[in-house]
């Protein structure tokens, strides 16, 4: 028998669960979604995983996808190929619009899906602070779209500065301001001073993009408020070495084409990122139950919504308290933790059991500021500098999900680390660019106007909530 025949053999074999078994929708197939629908890959269940995205994405690399480090397929692995060995789960590529618990019903943008429990990881997305303006000009990091957009941005503002035959408008074009000083901030921070001081060395002829400047802002009294005192002292030594100028408390007042406004003086910057606040997605809002001040669920001890035992919430969504009425942050151990929980809690109602609360197991927190220095949080044991950065690595890559992802990021860094270039400096998109060309070309224009002032005390706009990470260490 060829191949071709085996491989249909093989699909005939596979047996649908019964229509009689009880319905669970799983949406979004981020940390928590994906370590729901995989807990249940043998449960006596029919599973329906929604995604507006064909993949996975392993968010806590997403940044090096930003500043040309990684490939966008080597953070991302299709969810159907993920699941395709489970003969009760299947995936569809849709868009959820609101959720019916009264019906029991998933309303999408074309249609509706029933059913018997569902489980709500739809996540989170960007925050402005009642400034969304903003967005167009300080992009946010969340999706290989946004990844994407920021490398093309800060590419772009090199090669304009090449061509920029105006001094002050050239320093303007190399001044990257990064709003946000938490994990995602402090990664790109040092991201992007790698890049300007090692990858482009020696590749331009009229600009010296060693000399680029990258500030970070934050509101907080410190950078990294998460960490110990002697972890943050020592990410603030690492990206000191690396050139990063280090602002804190301080507020972020309004940003515009070519300048970041802040307390205490205007800041001319040719590429703003922004990494200071997350949202809950707006589908919390339709189980018509109460939600924090973020718009996340506040959620049972055992991850239910009030009123509606067969609906739980997970992962950025879900506003949960540790034993201590704490909130958990919105990490990828919590999220996966809580998706294999509600899983089992589905399982134990169906056999007739009880369902237990939740309890989350933290091993650690971890965050790199660059080539050879990253901090590490496993309670009594702290590490810095190169052992920390080794532990990251090691963290993230047995954490991607796939073997070839695993194979392609090692190396890529291991190459990364040898060369100190970045293999992925590509511009593409040309749609794309040409929308981001108006703030870039406003930079220019505003050199003159605004000048190379930015003393004082810059403040962020708010204290980002840690994005997603990668298990014992994540971010």
């Amino acid at each position: 028998m060829g191949e071709m025949g085996k491989k249909r053999l093989r699909r005939l074999r596979r047996a649908e669960p019964p229509s009689s078994f009880p319905h669970v929708v799983i949406v979004g197939a981020g940390f928590g979604g994906l370590a729901a629908a995989r807990s249940l890959g043998r449960a006596a269940v029919r599973v329906t995983v929604l995604d507006r995205s064909n993949h996975h994405l392993f968010q806590p690399l997403l940044y090096q996808v930003a500043t040309a480090s990684l490939s966008p397929a080597d953070i991302a692995s299709p969810i159907r190929h993920v699941l395709a060995r489970q003969d009760n789960t299947r995936v569809l590529l849709a868009t959820v619009r609101r959720i019916d618990v009264g019906r029991r019903m998933i309303v999408l943008d074309d249609g509706e899906i029933p059913y018997d429990y569902l489980i709500l990881a739809a996540g989170s997305t960007h925050a402005y602070f009642g400034h969304p303006e903003w967005a167009h000009v300080a992009p946010g990091l969340k999706t290989l779209d946004d990844a994407l957009a920021i490398r093309r941005r800060v590419l772009l503002a090199f090669e304009r500065a090449e061509r920029q035959p105006q001094d002050e408008a050239r320093r303007q074009l190399l001044t990257f301001v990064i709003v946000g000083g938490g994990p995602t901030g402090v990664e790109l921070a040092g991201a992007l001073a790698e890049i300007a001081r090692h990858s482009l060395t020696h590749e331009f002829r009229t600009i010296e993009p060693e000399h680029a400047r990258i500030i970070l802002l934050e509101r907080g009294p410190e950078i990294l408020a998460a960490f110990p005192g002697s972890l943050r002292r020592a990410a603030r030594q690492a990206l000191g070495r690396l050139g990063v100028e280090i602002r804190e408390g301080a507020t972020v007042t309004a940003i515009e084409p070519g300048v970041v406004r802040v307390e205490g003086g205007d800041i001319p910057a040719g590429t703003v990122l922004w990494a200071a606040g997350v949202a809950a997605s707006p589908l919390g809002a339709s189980l018509g139950v109460p939600l924090d001040r973020v718009g996340r669920v506040l959620v049972q001890p055992d991850l239910t919504i009030p009123g509606h035992r067969n609906v739980s919430v997970i992962g950025d969504l879900a506003a949960c308290a540790d034993e201590a009425g704490r909130l958990l942050p919105g990490v990828a151990p919590v999220a996966q933790q809580q998706g294999r929980h509600a899983a089992a809690n589905i399982r134990r109602v169906i056999g007739g059991q009880v369902t237990r609360p939740f309890h989350y197991a933290d091993y650690g927190n971890m965050a790199t500021i660059g080539r050879g220095a990253a901090i590490a949080d496993f309670g009594r044991l702290r590490l810095s500098g190169l052992p920390g950065w080794l532990a990251w690595l090691f963290i993230h890559i047995m954490k991607l999900v796939g073997f070839r992802n695993r194979v392609a990021v090692f190396f890529a860094w291991a190459w990364a680390y040898v060369s100190y270039q970045r293999s992925v400096r590509l511009i593409t998109g040309e749609r794309a660019r040409e929308g981001s060309e108006a703030p870039a070309a406003a930079a220019a224009s505003q050199a003159g106007a605004h000048g190379p002032r930015g003393g004082g005390a810059a403040r962020d706009v708010g204290e980002e909530q840690r994005r997603a990470g990668a298990g014992p260490g994540a971010q």
